[in-house]
């Protein structure tokens, strides 16, 4: 089917889907989702809305702060060439669904600015609608939109593909990758570059984290050779770099706002932090104990579509830590069932797979890291005497969006486990 017969296709499926109607061709899962949540914030279909452009003091501040620069070149130099021959343009997003950069053909870069899609402008789904950039912020996974997909109706002559980018050091999403152009000039292939294209920057944030790790260990290794007892050392991210006296770990779960002093981690109980050049050295309290007491309460908060956290409150202290889109998967369906789930079980309800049970206990064990001593095992569940809190969205149909979890998608419909 050519471009613009399929396009034709794609407004008459978009205009049944509002109009509650049926169509003969459905649209796409991840489309027809999109689409809901339009419908669901008061998304004006037929209105070409735009905010308010950041200044140029402002995008530069974001710039710097949005972790992206470190990529930029690996981004500019597998897409930017292939875009601009392609008539299509290069943009980087930030998590806000910014634009902070944008490159490629100049005549298509004059058609953005048309349609708003400009430096500094707002291009999440709740302010232009389903589209490549805001639509992979909420799904966390590569999506191309193509025509009338797009829910508003001004962007119907556009096509685009998206892929988000994430920070290997901490599975955090700190933006989206977007090729766009006309939808004549729309290419099968274009989302499957993209998202090749993102993987080699993430790669490439893999590859300086591990030089980080090497630098700050040159550091470490003197200083633990003085110590007496146990002591590790690890980055701003929590990734160990050297240990003693204590059985190693890949990563320490540091909660936000870390900083020196006494502190308690449910990893490793109560521990006195001073800070290292790109670092911290930890040294446990041995008296501390790392247990969270008897009277913990766990608070799992996935009401946002974009964000999710679980903060665990108990005698030792407070402590949240920030979810990646697979642990507020496991947490939901953990919470969701006091009496726990088997390994199988988990996995059917995650992948629709039982067979993938050593994939959800892998999971599970990075998790106990964070959440020490308030899970348990066969099967795995909370522990009984911890009082978990579940925080949902007001309207069921927004649980974790990015999630194709058959278990949560049930739960999206409103149907019964």
């Amino acid at each position: 089917m050519d471009s613009v017969r399929a396009a034709r296709v794609l407004k008459g499926v978009r205009d049944a889907a509002l109009s509650g109607q049926r169509h003969a061709v459905e649209p796409r899962p991840v489309i027809e989702e999109s689409w809901g949540r339009m419908l669901r914030g008061g998304v004006d279909p037929d209105r070409d809305v735009r905010t308010g452009l950041l200044s140029p003091e402002e995008l530069e501040e974001r710039r710097r702060g949005s972790g992206l620069t470190a990529v930029l070149d690996e981004l500019r130099g597998g897409l930017v060439s292939i875009a601009d021959a392609a008539q299509h343009i290069m943009v980087v997003a930030d998590t806000e669904g910014r634009v902070m950069w944008r490159e490629g053909s100049p005549a298509v870069l004059r058609m953005a600015d048309g349609h708003g899609f400009e430096l500094g402008a707002d291009w999440t789904e709740a302010t232009v609608g389903t589209n490549g950039v805001g639509t992979p912020l909420v799904t966390r996974r590569p999506v191309q939109v193509f025509s009338a997909e797009h829910f508003v109706r001004t962007h119907h002559s556009w096509t685009c593909a998206g892929s988000p980018l994430t920070d290997p050091r901490d599975g955090r999403l700190i933006g989206v990758v977007d090729v766009s152009g006309p939808l004549e000039t729309m290419h099968p292939a274009t989302l499957a570059l993209v998202h090749s294209v993102t993987r080699l920057a993430e790669a490439e944030l893999r590859t300086r984290h591990l030089g980080v790790l090497d630098r700050l260990r040159t550091i470490a290794v003197p200083l633990l050779a003085g110590i007496t007892g146990r002591a590790l050392v690890v980055d701003l991210h929590g990734w160990t770099a050297a240990v003693t006296g204590m059985a190693p770990a890949d990563r320490v779960a540091l909660p936000k706002g870390f900083g020196p002093g006494q502190v308690w981690l449910p990893a490793i109980g109560a521990c006195r932090v001073e800070p290292l050049p790109g670092g911290w050295l930890l040294r446990p309290d041995d008296d501390g104990g790392s247990a969270v007491g008897a009277s913990a309460v766990v608070v799992l908060d996935v009401s946002s579509p974009r964000r999710w956290t679980v903060t665990v409150n108990g005698d030792a202290g407070s402590w949240t830590h920030e979810l990646t889109p697979r642990h507020a998967e496991l947490l939901y369906l953990l919470a969701t069932a006091p009496s726990g789930h088997t390994a199988p079980a988990l996995a059917g309800e995650l992948f629709g797979d039982p067979g993938r049970a050593v994939t959800v206990r892998a999971e599970l064990s990075r998790i106990r890291r964070y959440l020490s001593g308030l899970l348990e095992g066969r099967p795995y569940r909370f522990r009984e005497d911890t009082e978990v809190r579940l925080v949902l969205p007001r309207d069921p149909a927004d649980l974790l969006p990015q999630s194709l979890a058959p278990a949560v998608v049930r739960a999206r419909r409103g149907e019964a486990g």
